[in-house]
């Protein structure tokens, strides 16, 4: 080895040593996306047996990797079989993260996992201590591998009703992880294409089924510790007993708004039984939690379903999910807020404990900014593609909360709409906090003085 290249490997080490937990997400992040749009693009990845455009494999393999769920092409008749592999593999590692995938390397060949990789881990999954981590991580693949497993057999076994075993096998399998890791890609296109999963709107199986998957992938994978450790609801943490009673919220209560705004809608439940129609409102209320799959075609809701969709698309999943959107918690802190600014206390507090003032900046910075890209990019999109600003909006917020569901432009939008939403979808993934703190604010001194207060006037 010459004298020059040992160099170039140390100064290459000593760069890589100094990229924090946060970098490391982004840029692992940045290269799967990367070599999942070299795989699609492959010839070999496509039915046709011809290169995909490279701008629709990037924007399949962005939409997998951060598990959204838009896509440019039917997944089922556009993808061949190492195709639809690619996208499935994208998924489960974006939606674990990939540290908590490589961790299984770590584990099988019991080499030790250093901080780096602890923090890595620790970031990946939304938790901001190092201690117990991996046995975090654990119980996280174990419990992820149980879930989708059990699953895929019962969907598995549903589809062998109708299809060969095979192929039975591997729609439930790739269901099963697009669900739990709340991804919304399905490969029923051979049914209907791009129609995702309109004609099981009336299966009790499949939908039940989806459903826990979507549920259980959405809580938290610190959730999942505390109902496993802690039996009783009073003694479970803060965060598990607000993410339990809000998604509790959401769910019951979207599943009610779409069963008033849809139930004489033709288009949508109106042509279903009064079992079937609940169904369907449930299972769109769980879905809109970023799941991103659909029994009931979105471009045919009304107005009023498709605002409601909007905002329990923002909304999303709990933090340390698969999930996406600005997070269940989130909101509640932000409306707990409001109720004490109302009430005029200075001190946000809930269940008998007081919620840190900078806790509250947080939640009132992610809501405004990703309100403010979704919205901006919606308004974009409309213009540039002269299309009505609501479905726009829809497409944009479903991006940026990582939902993937859509009222049916996304392969009509222009190149710089694409761009748009690959960057959304990026960021929504990724998160912009982590952005943010891991690129522009990693050498931010601390704060060594203050100004003098100020009184303005609100409202």
């Amino acid at each position: 080895m010459t004298l020059r290249l040992q160099n170039f490997l140390l100064r290459l080490r000593r760069r890589c040593s100094r990229i924090s937990a946060m970098q490391s997400i982004v840029l692992t992040f940045l290269v799967i996306i990367l070599v999942g749009s070299l795989l699609l693009s492959l010839p070999i990845s496509a039915r046709s047996r011809q290169a995909t455009p490279f701008l629709t494999a990037l924007f399949t393999a962005t939409s997998a990797t951060c598990v959204t769920g838009l896509s440019l092409v039917d997944t089922c008749t556009h993808w061949s079989g190492f195709g639809q592999a690619v996208i499935l593999l994208l998924i489960q590692v974006g939606g674990l993260g990939f540290m908590t995938i490589a961790s299984l390397f770590f584990f099988a060949t019991r080499r030790r996992i250093g901080l780096k990789e602890r923090l890595v881990m620790a970031q990946s999954l939304g938790v901001d201590q190092l201690s117990g981590i991996v046995h975090l991580v654990q119980h996280v693949l174990l419990g992820t591998f149980l879930i989708e497993g059990a699953g895929a057999l019962i969907l598995t076994l549903r589809f062998c009703c109708d299809l060969p075993f095979g192929k039975a096998l591997w729609w439930g399998v790739f269901h099963a992880i697009s669900a739990f890791c709340n991804a919304g890609f399905d490969i029923v296109g051979a049914v209907e294409a791009g129609g995702s999963l309109i004609p099981f709107v009336a299966d009790p199986v499949i939908n039940v089924t989806l459903m826990l998957l979507i549920t259980l992938g959405g809580l938290g994978f610190l959730v999942w510790e505390d109902l496993i450790r802690v039996r009783r609801f009073r003694k479970m943490s803060i965060h598990t007993r607000l993410v339990l009673v809000i998604s509790a919220v959401l769910t019951f209560g979207g599943a009610a708004a779409f069963a008033a705004m849809e139930w004489h809608n033709p288009d949508t439940l109106g042509g279903l039984s009064a079992g079937r129609k609940l169904l369907a409102a449930l299972f769109q209320s769980v879905t809109t939690r970023t799941a991103g799959f659909c029994t009931i075609p979105q471009g045919a809701l009304t107005g009023a379903s498709k605002a409601v969709t909007d905002f329990l698309m923002f909304i999303g999943g709990s933090s340390g999910s698969t999930a996406g959107g600005v997070k269940t918690v989130t909101v509640g802190v932000l409306l707990l807020s409001v109720i004490a600014a109302a009430r005029g206390r200075s001190r946000v507090t809930v269940f008998h404990r007081t919620i840190h003032a900078q806790q509250v900046s947080n939640a009132v910075a992610v809501v405004t900014v990703v309100f403010l890209l979704a919205f901006g990019s919606g308004i974009i999109l409309s213009v540039t593609n002269g299309l009505p600003f609501g479905d726009c909006l829809y497409e944009t917020v479903s991006a940026i909360a990582t939902v993937g569901l859509s009222t049916g432009i996304t392969a009509s939008l222009n190149v710089v709409s694409k761009l748009i939403l690959i960057v959304l979808m990026f960021f929504g993934r990724v998160g912009i906090l982590t952005i943010s703190l891991g690129f522009l604010l990693s050498n931010q001194a601390e704060e060594r003085y203050s100004y003098a207060e100020a009184k303005v006037l609100i409202g």
